[in-house]
């Protein structure tokens, strides 16, 4: 990211400026802030879900303002895997479809899972989730195990990137860091990037890299 500035419509007057953000292949990195700091906002503006006013965004080289809306969407499910703060699983969908989501417009993701309904299976195990689970609804399941259906649903076919809001604000201890082993155990074994955004300083020790949003961006009232 270099020189970006995003201006909240409706706010026209309250702008996020981000002068320069970057990320290596591989890293993994905790992005720490206060609520209303402007995180989920920056990472929505990686994933291309909205576009700044000013300035580039790369991902994989790729300048994602220059995509049209359709292509932004194609590169966005081949390239990152997101998990996000409200989960946004469709609650009528089994655990299984859920999971197996992003494989039907990416690809390059699908091509990575010979196996998808064992991988699926095999990500559950993985997370402490019973055998069980890949027929029941995803809105019968409770907050924590929605939580970790949506990771599983970002991990599987091993996308370069793996943006996560807030991924661990619904586990308990021992699942937090099952979940976490998982997420490094990927990047390790594939060279994923993993951009994790919370609140929770104590996670601090498991990345490689540990950044503020003070320390990247700036908040700012500007005159009408």
């Amino acid at each position: 990211m270099n020189d970006v500035c995003y201006r909240w419509p409706g706010r026209a007057s309250f702008a996020l400026k981000i002068p320069e953000f970057r990320l290596a292949p591989a890293e993994t990195v905790l992005l720490l802030g206060e609520s209303g700091s402007g995180k989920s906002t920056l990472l929505s503006l990686i994933c291309g879900t909205i576009l700044a006013q000013s300035g580039t965004v790369c991902v994989a080289d790729t300048d994602i303002a220059l995509l049209s809306a359709g292509k932004r969407d194609r590169f966005r499910a081949e390239q990152v895997g997101l998990i996000f703060q409200q989960f946004n699983l469709l609650p009528f969908a089994s655990v299984r479809d859920n999971i197996l989501l992003p494989l039907r417009f990416a690809s390059g993701r699908a091509e990575r899972v010979p196996m998808p309904k064992a991988e699926a299976s095999r990500l559950c195990r993985d997370l402490g989730l019973p055998d069980d689970i890949m027929h029941t609804k995803a809105g019968a399941l409770s907050v924590g195990q929605q939580q970790r259906i949506a990771a599983a649903r970002a991990l599987i076919g091993t996308p370069p990137l793996i943006v996560a809001d807030e991924p661990t604000s619904s586990l308990d201890a021992a699942t937090q860091a099952t979940f976490l082993d998982l997420l490094f155990a990927q990047s390790e074994a594939h060279g994923t990037t993993v951009l994790m955004v919370s609140h929770d300083a104590r996670l601090a020790d498991h990345f490689d890299r540990v950044i503020h949003m003070t320390d990247i961006a700036q908040t700012t009232r500007e005159a009408a």
